[in-house]
């Protein structure tokens, strides 16, 4: 079977891109069709996330893994996209480029019958153009814990003054 799929750019501008890849391929293959499609280098480490219907965050499948033991992270080329992107779960979250921290929003839009003679992946369709920089991102807490109550007395913290 085949899975079209909308990749969006997490931005105020409309960018995404629209693909057909098989269901069988890797986490890896799809992201390698994924910065192709948006013209990235493909050289930068990024992840897949599974999310739920709100795009929360969950699990993360990464590109390679970053552990010391080496065998502590879900990794892309041992996960299948029919193993995480399905009907019942049909989002994933894809940061590109840790540094830059581009973030797509990827969902499963169809699955049909696979074309004799269509090569895939297969770009659908293209809007938008790539902005030069990554849209800023807003990074907050859903906690009621402010650090400026909290420590506003250092005297508290009992520092010896000539600690150099």
């Amino acid at each position: 079977m085949i899975y079209k799929i909308r990749i969006i750019l997490d931005a105020d501008e409309d960018v995404f891109r629209d693909i057909e890849v098989e269901q069988s391929s890797s986490l890896e293959e799809f992201h390698n069709t994924i910065t192709q499609s948006f013209g990235f280098m493909g050289n930068e480490m990024a992840s897949f996330y599974t999310c739920d219907d709100e795009w929360n965050q969950n699990e993360e499948i990464a590109l390679f893994d970053m552990g010391e033991s080496g065998n502590g992270a879900r990794l892309m080329s041992e996960t299948l996209l029919e193993d995480v992107l399905t009907e019942a779960s049909p989002k994933l979250i894809y940061v590109y480029d840790y540094l830059s921290m581009w973030t797509f929003f990827v969902e499963l839009a169809d699955i049909v019958d696979k074309i004799d003679g269509q090569a895939y992946p297969n770009l659908l369709f293209s809007f938008g153009e790539l902005p030069d920089a990554p849209p800023e991102k807003e990074f907050k807490s859903d906690s009621d814990f402010d650090i400026d109550e909290t420590l506003d007395n250092y005297d508290d913290f009992d520092f010896d003054e000539n600690w150099n």
